[in-house]
């Protein structure tokens, strides 16, 4: 190794001139940081303009840095020590390994200071960052946190509704607590006051946007659509993704074997990015949501808190992202559900889609962008700009698209229609569990959509495939 090149190269380091005995502050805030965060190294005979000064006597600096460490850390972090010797010059490179203990403070004169990293600084921990560290070093999680409501007050339909759906299976007054949504007191934790049909906790909302124009300031007119979410996990995925079919379009053109729809944004993209910034955001971070903005051109999705490593994804190699999971017993439910993967492969799952859309082009590859304490995932509209003439339109399904918008319900049930049009096509087949399906809705609800839509002559039962099965009439 040589210091010099390690200099260029490093991120996690700092320099060092000499060991400054009489104010250990100045470096151990850097030893409580980095044993708090992803590591880093101390670089002792190194100037802060890089200059490679050397020490006088490496050996006992280092005796006396170890000496220092265990006299005023607490608990003592785990640490490499080593002399190294170039351009005839010592140094000492103090290496500090993350620990799994946090957190790790810098004590002096009775006071207990945590430090964690911000960039290339060392900076004092603030409340909430504080939690973090507490939490990581008892090996617990946010919503494994017991809460102060009872389980008897809050009902649960929503969760046992989609999860029967999903799943096939009942969720019974035993999973609550065998999934770490109640504990044996009766009272919630954080998962389980999350997933409640009405959510007490305030942090459970979720904020949607379709502004005019590339921006939130066009200067003719802000906001074409908005809307401000609350209640259960569950609902804020549902609503989130239904905010965003109602606020984009869909094309398709006819082939020889069916035809190709043309999405703006592919379907399970979106859904992949909402349940992400619903399931890992940061819910210590209080008066933040995430929000959900479409503008002309992109669907941006910003929620609370960046990797949990602390790492910028920018930075990193999408296709090897490693699962970390902020909120572990959040994300089971929700795996169990189907509605996201366990190998927490969100990001490939994410470009896959883009790539496979028959209207991809290049540069309208996703992105996505964290720090410390937000995380922002982009979706390019694939048909932006892209001439509608030069998309072959089907004029029989434009005239069913016609049928459906002047069906006589409310909006909400319109787009419902839409929406399992737009995956059954003129040729597919389906009954009640299709549409609980596509809707998220009950079988009863389902069943009474069938019906409307036979009333509306929208639809025809057809045979040989099973009882109860639809699809919709030519026009």
């Amino acid at each position: 190794m040589r210091i010099s090149d390690f200099i260029g190269e490093g991120t996690e380091y700092e320099k060092k001139e000499m060991l400054e005995e009489r104010r250990p502050k100045s470096w151990l805030k850097s030893v409580s940081a980095f044993a708090n965060g992803r590591g880093g190294t101390i670089l002792f005979g190194v100037s802060d303009a890089g200059s490679l000064v050397g020490l006088k006597n490496a050996q006992a600096v280092s005796e006396k840095i170890s000496e220092i460490i265990k006299a005023k850390m607490d608990p003592v972090p785990e640490v490499t020590l080593s002399l190294h010797t170039e351009g005839g010059k010592e140094f000492v490179v103090l290496t500090v390994h993350s620990g799994e203990d946090t957190p790790y403070y810098y004590v002096n004169d009775g006071s207990r200071i945590a430090y964690i990293r911000i960039g290339n600084e060392s900076v004092l921990s603030d409340a909430i960052g504080l939690k973090r560290l507490v939490l990581r070093g008892s090996k617990s999680t946010y919503d494994a946190l017991p809460t102060r409501y009872r389980f008897t007050d809050h009902a649960f339909t929503k969760l046992r509704s989609v999860y029967r759906q999903r799943t096939g299976k009942e969720f019974d007054v035993s999973d609550f607590q065998s999934f770490t949504l109640a504990d044996e007191q009766g009272m919630l934790t954080a998962a389980g006051a999350l997933l409640a049909d009405e959510s007490p906790l305030r942090c459970s909302r979720l904020f949607c946007t379709r502004w005019y124009g590339l921006n939130k300031a066009s200067g003719i007119m802000e906001a074409l659509d908005d809307k401000e979410i609350s209640g259960s996990l569950i609902t804020l995925l549902q609503s989130g993704a239904e905010f965003v079919r109602n606020n984009t379009k869909k094309r398709w053109k006819k082939t020889d074997t069916g035809r190709l729809e043309m999405p703006e944004y592919p379907e399970r993209a979106v859904l992949e990015c909402i349940v992400n910034a619903l399931i890992h955001r940061d819910y210590l971070i209080l008066g933040s949501e995430v929000h959900i903005d479409i503008f002309d051109d992109r669907l941006e999705i910003y929620s609370p808190g960046g990797m949990k490593d602390g790492s910028h994804v920018q930075d990193l190699d999408i296709e090897s992202i490693p699962s970390m999971r902020r909120n572990p017993i959040i994300a089971d439910i929700f795996s169990r559900m189907h509605s996201m993967e366990r190998r927490g492969s969100g990001f490939k799952k994410i470009r896959k889609d883009y790539h496979e859309a028959v209207n991809f082009q290049p540069g309208l590859e996703p992105k996505f962008y964290s720090n410390p304490s937000s995380f922002r995932g982009i979706l390019y509209n694939l048909n932006y700009r892209v001439p509608i003439e030069t998309v072959a339109i089907d004029s029989e399904e434009v005239a069913i698209e016609v049928a459906i918008d002047a069906l006589n319900a409310t909006k909400g049930t319109v787009e419902k229609v839409k929406a399992i049009y737009a995956q059954m096509g003129v040729d597919g087949v389906f009954g009640r569990t299709d549409i609980a399906s596509i809707t998220h809705d009950s079988l009863t609800a389902a069943g009474n959509l069938i019906n409307k839509l036979k009333d509306a002559g929208l639809i025809v039962a057809v045979s040989g495939y099973g009882k109860g099965k639809y699809k919709f009439v030519r026009q």
